[in-house]
């Protein structure tokens, strides 16, 4: 399965509490759309989320977001896991 990072940038701060709760949103969507977010980062200051998805495409990735916060990424990119 193609894994991706996906950028959000909001327009002002966000809160550790806020993103925890968009995730697991997104936990209890995804597998409907063949689609596994593992992990996510925060800048809370910046108000910029990064999220790690296994999914079959972007579009996949933003339709889990869509239909569990509404909040779907301003930028998906295809990644590989080094160690």
């Amino acid at each position: 399965m193609p894994l991706y990072m996906d950028v959000h940038h909001l327009d002002g701060p966000v809160t550790m509490d806020d993103v925890a709760k968009a995730h697991a949103a997104d936990l209890e969507v995804q597998g409907d759309h063949d689609v596994t977010y593992l992990r996510y980062w925060v800048d809370e200051a910046q108000g910029k989320i990064w999220c790690l998805v296994e999914a079959p495409d972007p579009d996949a990735a933003n339709t889990v977001h869509r239909l569990a916060h509404g909040l779907v990424a301003d930028e998906v990119h295809p990644v590989q896991e080094g160690s």
